[in-house]
């Protein structure tokens, strides 16, 4: 049995669990309950990061981060692959991860930096990460066309980019100025994987 430190609320934990349901792993995945930011949390255990998800393998072995779980977790199972093989398809999967993942690293940043004590937070700081998302979102709505067809691990990572923007900031219109993203959206997020992962209202 594999164990993943899980929490509700983590983007990249999402992104894996979508990964754990599209490949048809769910009764070979231990979803343990962790709070990455209590001061008692044992998660340094299985990742010194202190970051969640992290995938502790049937052998020991613990994985972390989430590309290299759900590379990892890519290679179990009989569906079909969300990480296409060598070639132009595999780097545009991959680059659209990453700038999904740079989104959500970007709002949690800025979530985090709005959280401070008022006199510590730096506006620049949040208004940085803010510009960062914003970027990103034009480039995804540029490219919104490429975004059809079979899901890949990129195309996950989008979904749950959108996603979390719409949980932490739903008060922020990102789908403003960006039909042709809001509508793929729109259209994706009947995805079962998604659903199912939704976060805690």
């Amino acid at each position: 049995m594999l164990k993943l430190r899980w929490s509700a609320t983590s983007p990249y934990v999402r992104k894996v669990m979508m990964v754990v349901i599209e490949r048809g792993l769910e009764d070979r995945v231990e979803r343990v309950t962790t709070d990455p930011w209590s001061a008692d949390t044992d998660l340094p255990e299985d990742n010194p990061l202190g970051k969640v998800p992290a995938l502790t393998l049937e052998d020991g072995t613990t994985l972390f981060d989430s590309p290299v779980i759900v590379e990892y977790l890519d290679s179990l199972g009989d569906r079909a692959p969300l990480l296409p093989p060598a070639g132009p398809a595999r780097w545009a999967a991959l680059r659209l991860q990453a700038i999904a993942d740079g989104v959500c690293d970007a709002a949690i940043l800025r979530r985090l930096e709005s959280m401070r004590p008022d006199g510590e937070k730096s506006a620049n700081w949040m208004e940085r990460q803010r510009k960062a998302v914003a970027r990103s979102l034009d480039l995804l709505e540029a490219e919104a066309a490429s975004l059809d067809g079979e899901a890949t691990i990129g195309t996950l990572a989008v979904l749950v980019a959108l996603g979390y923007l719409d949980f932490r900031f739903g008060d922020e219109d990102w789908r403003e100025g960006r039909p042709a993203l809001t509508a793929w959206f729109a259209k994706a997020s009947d995805r079962d994987s998604l659903r199912r992962t939704a976060p805690p209202v």
